[in-house]
């Protein structure tokens, strides 16, 4: 009822204070809600994507590593193989609330992409696969492991390539000095006693060492790990001595300064039960006579 106090505002007025207080509302509302949307989560720092093959969706990388080391691939026969090379190591988690692909989603992803580039599928398991391809004259191996029921993966590159062992023939000389020999990771292809290219720098810098000191006699030995026969591995080590030998005679240093010793895997220097051991005894050593 009206009592003469109360003012009747006009329709019009009426709606648009209607209006105003729609917008208000509104207005709070999506400020209220704004904070409940969650942003992109981040890479950890310094990682990103390798250039050959890039993540799944909503998945973000958690931790990354990328350095001279060997890794294991699972083959289709169900054997293993350990290759050497630059690896690229990379972490990826699926992020919170986001839409979980299955496994074979996820290997048949990567599978599909490493196809497309002319690649191979070496080995499918349920929560693994393994391939390989070529690209720019390397050969290249890549690895899928995916745990936490696909929540989380894996992916291991490995660019085949032995390790550069950059030592100067003044450091081989006080190593010779002080101790009377020097290990020499010297790369040589697979199962041959072929000096490969990255290596010959090392080699040059021996005859350099013995230019430098006519006095200077040298025993070459070479060593493997355990890996095969030990009659094979004596023959493979001998011949790989006998390589090294050629190389810096070939150089212009009198073969009667020098010696080839094959040893085989009768002297490791490291555990040969894991892969980091099994590469530091496949070496070279030099011994001063």
């Amino acid at each position: 009822m009206y009592n003469g106090t109360e003012k009747i505002l006009p329709e019009e007025t009426m709606m648009t204070r209607t209006k105003s207080a729609l917008f208000a509302a509104a207005a709070l509302f999506i400020l209220t809600a704004a904070p409940l949307v969650r942003a992109q989560e981040a890479d950890a720092e310094n990682c990103k994507d390798h250039p050959l093959l890039s993540r799944m969706k909503s998945f973000t990388i958690s931790e990354c590593e990328k350095r001279f080391d060997a890794a294991e691939f699972m083959l289709a026969d169900g054997e293993g193989k350990t290759v050497e090379g630059q690896k690229t190591k990379i972490h990826y988690a699926l992020q919170e609330n986001a839409q979980r692909p299955s496994l074979l989603q996820i290997r048949r992803n990567y599978a599909n992409a490493v196809k497309a580039v002319g690649g191979t599928v070496l080995f499918d398991g349920t929560d693994n696969a393994t391939f390989r391809l070529s690209k720019n004259g390397k050969e290249i191996w890549i690895r899928v492991d995916i745990w936490n029921d696909g929540n989380n993966y894996d992916l291991t590159i490995l660019e085949v390539e032995g390790m550069i062992q950059e030592v100067t023939a003044d450091a081989m000389y006080d190593a010779l000095s002080k101790d009377g020999f020097l290990a020499l990771y010297i790369n040589f292809d697979t199962g041959k006693s072929d000096i490969k290219p990255e290596s010959q720098g090392t080699v040059g810098q021996i005859a350099a060492l013995m230019e430098a000191h006519p006095e200077l006699k040298l025993s070459v030995e070479g060593h493997t790990d355990n890996a095969g026969t030990p009659a094979t591995n004596k023959t493979l080590s001998e011949a790989r001595a006998r390589a090294v030998m050629a190389a810096v005679v070939k150089a212009g240093v009198g073969a009667a300064r020098l010696a080839a010793v094959g040893w085989g895997q009768e002297k490791p220097i490291a555990d040969n039960r894991s892969e980091d051991g099994r590469a530091k005894n496949r070496r070279v050593e030099i011994v001063k006579k």
